[in-house]
């Protein structure tokens, strides 16, 4: 250390970017992030490769939420899922995500447990995420049967079979499923009502 910089601030950013991405735990990030400025930028730059996040356990707001996934350029995978007690992603939240410039390369993300939100927030979300591809029959079951009273589904767009739709409307019969043109309901048997 005779020229005043430590041996290690000699290094390349990308080399520390790259060695910051095998860090999976978001406290030790932000510690190292914390040490000095070029570690700082690059833990960002270690975000910005992570192809992989998830909040899942952890106690998160929407600005926490938003600043971190700002940082993900390459992210493609989301979970904001089951969050710890006190996890308030709102509309707001999901917001300031749809304005993220990975949001585009989005192919799964998970809201479950999310009661901060609501259809104005997810309405502005789906509108950029074209790339999201992940709604599983299983996705869609689950959403039937946790929400007593839901009424209309919009399946524009989603990558599942028709079957899916006649064991929506088996679990719940007066559900509307929007487009009805995706439905073809003629070819449908359905079971008379008595």
């Amino acid at each position: 250390m005779e020229g005043g910089e430590a041996h290690i601030d000699r290094l390349p950013m990308d080399l520390f970017a790259h060695i910051f991405v095998f860090i999976t735990c978001f406290k030790d990030l932000a510690r190292t992030s914390s040490v000095c400025r070029k570690w700082r930028e690059g833990v960002k730059q270690s975000i910005g490769r992570m192809e992989k996040l998830s909040f899942a356990g952890w106690k998160m707001d929407d600005e926490s939420t938003s600043r971190l996934v700002r940082y993900a350029y390459s992210l493609k995978e989301l979970d904001i899922s089951k969050g710890r007690w006190g996890c308030q992603i709102t509309d707001n939240g999901l917001y300031q995500l749809s304005t993220a410039k990975c949001i585009v390369n989005l192919s799964s993300i998970s809201l479950w447990g999310m009661t901060g939100i609501t259809d104005k927030g997810v309405v502005q979300l789906t509108a950029v995420l074209w790339g999201c591809r992940h709604v599983t029959e299983n996705g869609l079951i689950v959403l039937v049967n946790k929400c007593p009273k839901l009424v209309t589904i919009n399946v524009w767009g989603m990558r599942v079979p028709i079957d899916s739709f006649v064991t929506l409307l088996t679990i719940r019969p007066a559900l509307q499923i929007l487009p009805q043109s995706l439905l073809n309901m003629g070819s449908i048997p359905l079971l008379p009502v008595f």
